[in-house]
């Protein structure tokens, strides 16, 4: 189900090889003729059938994406002397309280064990045996040791690959250490709130050590495998995290950084050229906070429509809603007449000072063509590649200059300050620029 260019597909490979074996009834010689075109027609289906059917995979590295290139210089160095020569500006904290993802479902399976860094902290993230995950202290407060370096699963604990100490998951309690008669009562690892959802192992941050204070909501259509994983993308962006969720507030930059076709490509200097400019995207956008018990949620609500030389397409008429769920994921949902309903998954964790991870998962109707999704998450990593060129190169303003148009940016960041603590880690600029 949801193939069905595979198996229109499959149908005209196997009609096309049948006529191929048809030959040598007519022409018993024409075997030799027959048989390369026929392994090359089943193999070039073949690729194409798995091309179709397979999710879409696209990871960025940090300098491939919204840095311009500098004569003489690869792209990293360009790269590392664009983050060096920026202006952080005065910027609000760093890591603003709320969930964060970790990594998706599948890239852990039981007994697994990742080291992972986020939030400025190295974390052991391990599934027991009994499914459950656990997030952890990355490193032994015995003598240091990286627990997911050589660590291994044993029940639910984690046991260092150093001396053999065992950690349990729910509570950090050292259960054993081999070559002691009794393990202290003090003997234990800080553990970190998490949770498994929508395909994703989440983390709970909160400086000042609190319990979560609302929960990351259930998508039941991906719950139920109503809505089926059709590919991700993955993307570092250099800028203080707050940058990219106050895009939603931002409607003027939807009506010109994404107002030409997507087909226009990622590269600012070029998008807006006559060659394109043919076909345009329209955007009209409200953004509103949510009340309470929600407080922690906002939506933005997009119509989009295509002009082609100055007339309106509406086949490609269709309304989003992104919902912004604490500062580091939004939930987009779309439907549509003709093309089905779906999601796109957005989530942000901060890796390091001015350094986010973010992650786009789309998720769909089973039953459509696949390739409708992977083109719809395709077109949506245009639009955002071209943010990225922004971010990784801008200032942030704490004072910026704004019109009474605008006035929707100021509201966007009184409702993010609601994550930060008294206590909330600040950045402390550095003579010899940002380099990390």
């Amino acid at each position: 189900m949801g193939l069905w260019p595979s198996r229109s597909l499959a149908l005209a490979l196997l009609g096309a090889a049948g006529a191929l074996l048809l030959l040598p009834a007519a022409d018993p010689g024409s075997w030799g003729r027959a048989l390369p075109p026929l392994l090359l027609l089943l193999a070039g289906g073949a690729a194409l059938l798995r091309l179709c059917a397979r999710p879409l995979a696209l990871r960025r590295a940090p300098e491939r994406v919204g840095y311009l290139p500098e004569p003489g210089c690869s792209r990293r160095q360009a790269a590392r002397r664009a983050r060096r020569s920026r202006r952080a500006g005065e910027l609000p904290p760093l890591y603003p309280n709320g969930w964060f993802r970790l990594l998706d479902s599948p890239g852990l399976p039981r007994g697994g064990v990742r080291s992972l860094a986020a939030l400025g902290e190295q974390v052991a993230v391990f599934r027991a045996l009994d499914g459950q995950v656990y997030v952890v202290d990355a490193y032994c407060p015995h003598l240091g040791a990286n627990l997911a370096a050589g660590g291994r699963v044993v029940g639910n604990c984690i046991e260092c690959p150093f001396h053999g100490w065992q950690f349990r998951g729910e509570d950090g309690k050292c259960t054993t250490i081999p070559y002691a008669e009794k393990v202290p009562d003090f003997a234990k690892i800080k553990t970190w709130p998490s949770c498994e959802i929508n395909g994703m192992i989440l983390v709970w941050y909160h400086c000042d050590g609190i319990d979560p204070v609302w929960a990351v909501p259930e998508q039941e259509e991906i719950t139920s495998k109503e809505w089926v994983y059709r590919g991700h993308t993955e993307h570092f962006v250099n800028a203080h995290i707050q940058e990219i969720p106050e895009n939603a507030a931002d409607f003027a930059h939807l009506t010109f950084l994404h107002e030409p076709v997507f087909m226009s490509g990622v590269d600012l200097r070029y998008t807006h050229s006559k060659l394109w400019e043919s076909v345009k995207h329209c955007w009209k956008g409200e953004w509103q906070p949510e009340p309470e018990p929600n407080k922690h949620c906002s939506q933005l609500v997009v119509k989009h429509s295509l002009t082609v030389f100055g007339k309106h397409f509406s086949l490609m008429d269709f309304a989003v809603r992104a919902r912004q769920v604490g500062p580091g994921l939004v939930y987009l949902t779309f439907e549509h007449a003709f093309l089905g309903r779906g999601i796109i998954l957005q989530s942000v964790t901060p890796v390091e000072p001015l350094l986010q991870h973010v992650v786009h998962r789309i998720y769909y109707q089973r039953t459509m063509p696949a390739v409708i999704p992977k083109f719809i998450l395709k077109v949506e990593c245009v639009q955002f590649e071209r943010d990225i060129m922004i971010w990784n190169n801008k200032q942030y303003l704490s004072k910026p200059l704004l019109v009474k148009e605008d006035s929707a940016i100021q509201r966007h960041r009184r409702w993010f300050a609601q994550f930060y603590s008294e206590n909330s880690t600040r950045f402390t600029f550095q003579k010899g620029g940002l380099d990390w």
